[in-house]
């Protein structure tokens, strides 16, 4: 497996969403790790922008709305080398890194693809004013609101001092309080994890249709679990047919001819897969709001992935199934914006499944980890790859074949 390293390093990144106002996702920024030591940090910026122009664009944008623009870093080298120019420019915006100077050679080199219409980014603007000559030929500024710190006329006065027809990101907004400040200061465009912190409504109780769905995956959790019932959940809603006949019949699993029963697509790919499946869909149907298929996409990600880790950890004994259902509901408290244990309530289990759920417990590391892939926090998830004896190589694959699995399985609402 090592013996191929190279082609794999170019496909390793991550992805965090960017918000409009109204919390829909109007595109994601791509994070690259390079090298597979244990220290994972980003050596080579250029290497590393490199690669994900040459592969790991098409991977981390499989599935996803063609709508969504891509922002990418652009360090200095690559920018001067004119690789933009290799990136499809209605979709894709170059992200000029906060270290790159505004000296003769880089300002030509923006100048050239701001003439060749892309959409250009300044990353991590928090008011530096060496920055400004980038800054007034940029179409979207980046504001770093940590380095800005809370004090709102600091913030006002930094973006007083933009011009006008620039779009302006906050950047790591990590709760929903932030957001909703910054919009109201007229921020257009918004990314941190604010959108996976749960924003408790008081009051709050589960609808009908909710409570069903929340059912069904209680049900499918339940180890007596009868098979039989599983093809009268799925027949007993249309929706839920199509969807399986959609996700069968399509092009990774190479069937010759169409899968049109219920029965025979259970058959075909065994109880344990369309379980998977299914408790996916339905918890991608809890909330029809953009911002809650995001948080979808992260839950049904995380569930593969730890169901996938859990096969190469050092534990004695591992249980595959309840680390697909820790990952899976770790964000059903922002999806409904009910506080965890009121959530549990309603849900019949494991033990060490409720520990992670509540922030504790051997399974609670495991999903941490996969927070940390999420956040490109390389430092931190090489520190608990070490400790749960985990190749970082390995769990590198088993993180982007998760991430497949995920959108392959929800793409039916990356389609729409």
């Amino acid at each position: 497996m090592h013996g191929n390293t190279e082609a794999f390093e170019s496909m390793f990144i991550a992805r965090q969403p960017v918000f409009a106002p109204d919390e829909s996702v109007w595109g994601y920024e791509l994070l690259f790790r390079s090298g597979l030591d244990n220290v994972a940090i980003i050596g080579d910026e250029s290497q590393a922008t490199a690669s994900v122009i040459a592969d790991g664009l098409t991977l981390a944008t499989d599935g996803l709305d063609s709508k969504a623009r891509i922002l990418i870093n652009f360090p200095e080298e690559l920018l001067v080398s004119d690789a933009g120019f290799a990136l499809p420019k209605d979709r894709c915006v170059i992200e000029i890194l906060e270290n790159v100077r505004p000296d003769k050679q880089n300002l030509d080199a923006v100048r050239r693809l701001k003439g060749a219409g892309y959409v250009l980014a300044v990353d991590d603007f928090f008011g530096q004013e060496e920055l400004r000559p980038f800054v007034e030929l940029a179409d979207i500024i980046k504001v770093d609101i940590l380095a800005l710190g809370t004090d709102r006329a600091h913030i006002e006065s930094t973006l007083a001092g933009l011009p006008r027809d620039v779009s302006v990101l906050a950047e790591k907004v990590e709760d929903n309080e932030t957001f909703n400040t910054l919009r109201d200061m007229g921020f257009s465009l918004f990314q941190g994890f604010f959108f996976s912190r749960p924003e408790i409504i008081p009051g709050r109780k589960l609808t009908a249709a909710e409570t069903t769905r929340l059912q069904v995956l209680g049900e499918l959790a339940k180890p007596d679990f009868e098979p039989a019932r599983l093809a009268d959940i799925i027949q007993s809603d249309p929706s839920l047919t199509y969807r399986l006949f959609r996700y069968i019949n399509s092009a990774g699993f190479g069937l010759t001819k169409k899968i049109t029963s219920v029965k025979r697509a259970i058959d075909m790919l065994g109880m344990v897969r369309v379980k998977q499946w299914l408790r996916s869909v339905i918890l991608a149907d809890l909330n029809p709001s953009p911002k809650a298929g995001e948080l979808a996409y992260l839950a049904v990600h995380r569930a593969k992935f730890l169901e996938s880790v859990c096969s190469f950890s050092n534990r004695q004994t591992c249980k595959a199934d309840s680390l697909f259902m820790t990952g899976l509901f770790s964000l059903l408290d922002a999806m409904l914006g009910m506080s965890m244990n009121d959530i549990l309530k309603s849900l019949p289990l494991e033990e060490d499944v409720v520990e992670a759920l509540n922030g504790s417990g051997d399974f609670y590391d495991l999903l941490r980890l996969a927070a940390t892939y999420e956040r490109g926090q390389w430092g931190e998830t090489a520190q608990r790859l070490k400790r749960l004896s985990l190749d970082s190589f390995q769990a590198e694959l088993l993180y982007i074949q998760s991430r497949s699995w995920a959108q392959k399985t929800l793409g039916y609402s990356k389609a729409k």
